[in-house]
């Protein structure tokens, strides 16, 4: 999973921060910061609070609620299997709340929406990995319609009760990603699910960036931030359905952190009060796979303001979600 460039960092330089040894190195052509020792013990105190995370009844999302809960937020679950999901949140305990959100139904996600009164963070996390070609409840290729437009009409249907940031899980492979807004749903292509996959995290980080300058325009103090998880062994890349389940179990033994660990970074963006409205965090070891959070490099692509335009646009007219910023 390591680009060919570069595939590992480096550290050329330390200095003391608030949180221990600040490591500034390289790694894939940008360099990586990472707050060495950043972990759940760090969260500031979350009572008061409530975080909405989709996609919490397994994986990341799971290890990213119980957290949250840990710090003491109230967190609802937004999950499509509610079974799954109270299971976990019994786990958790009363800080848990499961709600049904099937982010392939835009109708789904407008139920869910109109049930939320008020959330202080929104996390973006659910997925699907390199699934077969299929369709959403409204016609969205899979990956592109849970993992990014379910979750942009999700954004824009909360954005007013949502008091303080947007946190959106994008991916290493971003960097592979390319947007096709002649084709986002994959309709003329020949599909190709990696191509998919990578496309739709592409999205996501597109999207928060283009979503924090809209607020910035607006003199709105929310902020969107983008978190990756690196390479996470999860129950995710057991549902492609095909010879690249192997592959990943393999990948899981070689290279994967915990559930638990890939959280941290969506922790950090959530919580944490230095980070950077627009900015994008991940893992800062073996090429952003692995480690604590930090401060992570994305693509050229990513920062095409031009095709985020272009994108949030047409994102609109699928979805049939405006923006209204005040």
């Amino acid at each position: 999973m390591h680009a060919p460039s570069s595939p590992f960092p480096f550290c050329n330089k330390q200095t003391t921060g608030k949180y221990g040894r600040i490591i500034t190195g390289s790694g894939w052509g940008s360099r990586l910061l990472s707050v060495s020792g950043w972990d759940t013990s760090d969260i500031p105190d979350q009572s008061g609070r409530t975080i909405i995370v989709t996609g919490a009844n397994s994986g990341v999302g799971a290890a990213t609620a119980r957290a949250l809960a840990g710090a003491g937020a109230q967190v609802i679950m937004a999950c499509r299997d509610e079974v799954k999901a109270r299971a976990v949140a019994n786990t958790i305990g009363e800080r848990a709340h499961v709600r049904r959100l099937d982010l392939a139904d835009l109708a789904s996600v407008r139920e869910f929406a109109d049930g939320v009164e008020h959330a202080d963070v929104l996390i973006n996390n659910a997925g699907v990995l390199a699934v077969p070609l299929g369709r959403t409840a409204d016609g969205f290729e899979m990956q592109i319609g849970t993992n990014y437009l379910g979750h942009f009409a999700l954004t824009g249907l909360l954005l007013d009760k949502i008091s303080d940031r947007i946190v959106a899980v994008s991916s290493v492979v971003h960097r592979w990603g390319r947007i096709d807004v002649a084709d986002l749903n994959w309709e003329q292509r020949r599909y190709r699910r990696a191509a998919a996959y990578c496309q739709s995290k592409l999205a996501n980080l597109m999207f928060t960036r283009e979503l924090q300058r809209r607020l910035s325009a607006s003199g709105s103090p929310k902020i969107a931030v983008a978190a990756h998880p690196g390479y996470a062994a999860t129950g995710l890349q057991f549902h492609t359905e095909s010879f690249v389940n192997p592959v990943m179990a393999l990948g899981n033994r070689l290279l994967g952190q915990s559930p638990e660990m890939g959280a941290l970074p969506s922790l950090y963006a959530a919580t944490a009060a230095s980070v950077t409205p627009g900015g994008f965090y991940g893992p800062t070891r073996l090429g952003g796979l692995r480690g604590h959070p930090g401060p992570s490099g994305s693509s050229t692509a990513s920062k095409d303001e031009v095709t985020a335009r272009r994108l949030w646009d047409l994102s609109e007219q699928l979805t049939k979600v405006s923006y209204h910023f005040r």
